[in-house]
């Protein structure tokens, strides 16, 4: 799918293939997320670009910072909506897109920081990964929907 046919986007679907990059042990949650959404909105993206999504896992390099489905959603929404050109007024859209990712997963979850997210779950058990999983999931379904609603703008 290009960038063209974002409209036809399943949210549903991109939710169910970015927890199964994550269970599978392909991808931790950023670069689960940051895959789903190059392959559901636009497939020229190369795909190297999911390296950059490496370092944000278990809170920023397992420092249990923020969490790494929001900093994975974030890398996915500046593909569309970033800038690489200095001064390009584009990084204001970036950062009011990523801030709203921010607010609808602290509205539901009420923190960002992983290591309190995750605070009495042993790391790597059933229940971590349960939970995991379904943020790598719900994040990747938010971050999708806030680009197909800006993309058609």
């Amino acid at each position: 799918m290009n960038n063209l046919q974002y409209m036809d986007i399943d949210l549903e679907e991109i939710r169910a293939r970015a927890e199964e990059y994550y269970r599978s042990g392909n991808f931790y949650c950023s670069e689960a997320i940051v895959r789903t959404i190059i392959e559901s909105f636009d497939n020229t993206i190369d795909l190297s670009v999911v390296k950059a999504a490496s370092g944000f896992p278990v809170g920023i390099g397992g420092s249990g910072c923020t969490c790494g489905a929001i900093s994975g959603g974030v890398i996915a929404i500046g593909l569309f909506f970033g800038r690489s050109e200095g001064k390009d007024p584009a990084v204001n859209k970036a950062m009011e897109l990523s801030a709203q990712l921010y607010k609808k997963f602290t509205n539901a979850h009420k923190i960002s920081c992983c290591k309190i997210l995750v605070k009495g779950l042993e790391l790597g058990s059933d229940k971590h990964m349960q939970q995991c999983i379904s943020l790598t999931g719900e994040m990747a379904y938010e971050t999708a929907k806030i680009i197909s609603e800006n993309l058609s703008r």
